[in-house]
């Protein structure tokens, strides 16, 4: 049909045309009523799907077309228009026909994507089109961009490192979150996992340590954005298995991990106040001692509002290393326990990282983790402590799993590890440890991910084993499962 004489194709552009601007501009000359205009461009966008789909001759000659597409997507993505339900069928019809013009053409999605990628900000249909709130039609748009980014690396990176595919990933990302509890099979499920399926591409392309620092905000520690990314990140690496790709994240990771623990230090002193003090200081072998004063509970006497996001990327991110470190050690089963640091080359990176101020990742866990057992009281059998240190934090929005994963790090770091045994114990960490062997029902499995972290700081290590014993006769468990200083000793 498209070689047919006499050819189609200029009749087609002219009737695309003279539809957009019988739409755009609403000409007095149409006599016909809204929806038929809407059926007939339905039609006409079904017509030119169908007639160029696999063809290349019939593409090239159809691609003429793509600006009044553009135009009438652009015209049907308006905020008027998406409060009209009737306008969905055309934006998907539309969206298909762009697709099938292109679709397998190599040339064409190149000469289109970076022609899209280049467009000012207010007139990328991509970005309008994700923000529709009909699920079919971000449907349609998926699929249409992953055919266009089809294995291919430049594009990708087009995607990740310009500002407009930033922006045209920010807008998915906040579509993702949308999606993510629509029920199986309807088109917002079947959206978001070609959306999960997009992403895991750009990962498989080692573009996710771009992608996240393009999608930062000035003067936020951390993006809503960044956080929907860690999450499809920490996804993926349970199933990726390639050692390369966690290489390369390792950098990112590390990064992150320094910043946002950082930030978390600084906003629990603050809050805190005089009882940041508390606990065990380098060299120590004291449990974490807390005072409580007669004025028992208290609001928080500085409260960073961003804390709780800082916190919920912190857990993504130490869930993230310890999958990289915990693959590692799988690939490496066949090895003797005891094996040089350079066999277990990702663990050494963490254990060998440094904040910009210097700290190892070590000593930062460790003090994070003596602030969190001031700062978020246990709950222990569906009771809180009965004594609570003034400017902790009762409400745990935020904060799960917080302590448990951080001390499950601590246990995956430094086991067969002489190096990180020995600095735990140097900065005081092994009490710290101790005073986590507890049940707390906002961080499931506490106790036990404790308990292994005590034995791997423990195993063949006797100056380890000696602060142990020095802690054991001292105290005891109370009520509340904290290890407490012994009334009748109290050295």
């Amino acid at each position: 049909m498209g070689k047919v004489e006499p050819p189609i194709w200029p009749e087609l552009q002219k009737l695309w045309h003279t539809i957009a601007e019988t739409q755009i501009s609403s000409r007095p000359s149409w006599d016909g009523n809204e929806e038929s205009l809407r059926q007939f461009t339905v039609n006409l966008a079904t017509f030119t799907r169908n007639v160029v789909a696999g063809v290349p001759h019939s593409q090239k000659q159809v691609y003429e077309i793509e600006p009044e597409i553009r135009r009438l997507l652009h015209f049907h993505t308006s905020w008027s228009s998406t409060q009209d339900n009737q306008s969905f069928k055309v934006t998907r019809a539309l969206v298909q026909a762009l697709s099938n013009i292109v679709t397998a053409n190599d040339a064409l999605i190149s000469k289109l994507w970076e022609l899209y990628i280049n467009l000012p900000e207010e007139q990328v249909i991509l970005i309008r089109l994700l923000a529709s709130p009909d699920a079919s039609t971000v449907l349609s748009v998926l699929v249409f961009m992953v055919n266009c980014l089809n294995e291919n690396e430049q594009r990708s990176r087009m995607l990740c490192t310009t500002p407009v595919g930033a922006r045209v990933c920010i807008t998915l990302l906040d579509r993702m979150v949308t999606l993510f509890d629509a029920v199986e099979p309807s088109d917002g499920a079947k959206a978001f996992d070609i959306g999960y399926n997009l992403f895991t591409r750009l990962f498989d392309r080692r573009l996710a340590p771009e992608l996240y620092s393009n999608l930062s905000i000035a003067d936020e520690i951390i993006a809503p954005h960044q956080t929907t990314l860690l999450k499809l990140l920490d996804s993926y690496l349970q199933l990726s298995k390639e050692s390369n790709i966690h290489r390369q994240l390792c950098p990112m990771l590390s990064e992150t991990f320094f910043r946002m623990m950082e930030y978390a230090q600084h906003a629990i002193r603050r809050a805190l106040g005089p009882n940041a003090s508390d606990g065990p200081s380098s060299g120590s072998s004291g449990i974490v001692n807390i005072e409580v004063t007669s004025e028992g509970i208290a609001p928080p006497q500085d409260l960073d509002l961003f804390l709780p996001k800082v916190c919920e990327a912190l857990v993504l991110t130490t869930q993230c290393i310890a999958t990289i470190t915990l693959e590692e050690e799988q690939n490496h089963q066949g090895a003797s326990r005891r094996v040089d640091n350079n066999v277990y080359e990702l663990r050494t990176a963490f254990n060998e990282a440094r904040s910009g101020g210097g700290y190892g990742l070590i000593e930062s866990l460790l003090e994070l983790l003596r602030l969190l057992d001031l700062f978020l009281p246990r709950i222990n059998f569906g009771k809180p402590l009965a004594q609570i240190p003034r400017g902790a934090i009762t409400d745990p929005t935020g904060f799960s799993y917080l302590k448990r994963d951080l001390v499950r790090l601590l246990g995956i770091l430094c086991q067969g590890t002489r190096e990180v045994q020995d600095r735990v114990r140097l900065c005081g960490g092994i009490p710290v440890v101790m005073n986590l062997c507890v049940v707390d029902e906002r961080n499931p499995y506490l106790r036990e991910h404790a308990v292994f972290t005590l034995h791997n700081l423990l195993e063949d290590n006797v100056e380890n084993q000696a602060i142990v014993e020095s802690i054991k006769p001292t105290s005891a468990w109370d009520e509340n499962g904290v290890l407490q200083n012994s009334p009748t000793n109290t050295q």
